[in-house]
């Protein structure tokens, strides 16, 4: 019997509308293919242009929406000219992460044969690796209410036991579904800065205690700024990355950069009863309307809603459909072409390229 699913989907600002629409039409044609799945979306209002016409960034009725979903597809959000009264930018995916306790960020870095990278890869070399951001205390912990004054400001790093024990729990089980796929050797990296802080040492105390319950895996530490530099020098070597807050976010954006831009970078923040699924890049306001933007990302981190629903209710069809939409986009970009956006060096629109990958997953 197929099983229908609730999608909370919210537009974004700027590019978003233009990169999700196209989306949105990939996903249902998936799914009207398919006796194993269905879909019902229901738009939820929020992000900057909201917050300009209403005062309100994300309204209680579109909380309520992404709560009741089963799954949250959110596009980029944000504008740079439309802040708070402090000065911070709208992020209303900030404020869903911490509101359905979001804890794992996942940031997929997959460069493949014949995929473009700005690096000089050895033969046979590819990189598959997950980055695993906690996304809702670190250093963002007091975000919108750190303290300033005139002379000095701060904000304050939070890392709980709680939170840790399920972003470490998340990320070994993550390894462990990749080992037996064989889309990786089990291999989980903690990443922190436990020799200066006492906060990363009881992250890494954390992290070890778990390691111990997975003697099948293999468990080991880096300091970020050492795998900043691995990240560029031996990217292959590395499976599953688990690590703080901002830590993540600067990696997962030097991860885009290995992929060649973040118009290849999809993400998922999931916690333990809800997900959200956007890509990695803002929302471009500079080409806004003009319907050029990149929806690789956004169209990528549909597969992984895929991925993540088929799991979690045991419908092997709807992860089938997550690999081959995932695939179908890389063959896109492998052949280049006529298929390409302006940033991957092509000439496509938006629609075209989202119709590139449509016809792959139709004639593939």
């Amino acid at each position: 019997m197929s099983h229908t699913f609730q999608i909370a989907v919210f537009h974004g600002d700027g590019i978003g509308p233009e990169i999700m629409g196209p989306t949105l039409d990939i996903v249902k044609e998936l799914a009207g293919s398919s006796d194993a799945y269905g879909f019902r979306f229901i738009d939820a209002p929020a992000g900057a242009q909201h917050y300009a016409k209403t005062g309100i960034a994300l309204p209680d009725d579109s909380l309520k929406i992404a709560g009741e979903a089963d799954a949250i597809l959110l596009s980029a959000m944000g504008l740079p000219d439309v802040r708070y009264a402090d000065g911070t930018e709208i992020s209303p995916q900030i404020d869903l992460r911490k509101a359905f306790n979001l804890f794992a960020g996942v940031r997929p870095v997959r460069v493949a044969p014949r995929l473009p990278t700005p690096l000089a890869l050895p033969e046979g070399r590819d990189i598959d690796l997950l980055l695993i951001r906690e996304s809702t205390e670190g250093l963002f912990h007091t975000q919108g209410s750190g303290e300033v004054t005139e002379d000095w400001a701060q904000e304050t790093l939070r890392i709980t036991r709680e939170t840790s024990e399920h972003l470490f729990r998340f990320a070994f089980d993550l390894a462990a579904d990749r080992k037996a796929a064989g889309d990786g050797p089990g291999r989980v990296t903690c990443v922190d800065k436990a020799n200066v802080f006492r906060a990363f040492a009881f992250f890494r105390a954390i992290f070890d205690a778990e390691a111990a319950r997975h003697p099948d895996l293999a468990a080991d530490h880096a300091y970020v700024d050492a795998m900043a530099l691995w990240m560029v020098q031996k990217p292959w070597e590395f499976d599953v990355l688990v690590t703080e807050n901002m830590f993540g976010d600067i990696l997962s954006d030097l991860g885009a950069g290995l992929m060649g831009g973040l118009g290849l970078a999809p993400s998922a923040d999931i916690g333990l009863n809800q997900a959200v699924f956007q890509p990695c890049h803002g929302s471009a306001p500079d080409i806004a309307g003009q319907g050029v933007a990149n929806p690789f990302a956004m169209i990528l981190s549909a597969a992984m809603m895929l991925d993540w629903l088929g799991g979690k209710h045991g419908i092997d069809a709807m992860r089938v459909d997550g690999r081959r939409l995932r695939a179908a986009v890389y063959d896109v970009v492998a052949r280049g072409g006529s298929g390409l956006t302006r940033d991957l060096g092509g000439q496509a629109g938006t629609r075209a390229a989202a119709e590139a990958v449509l016809a792959e997953l139709v004639d593939g």
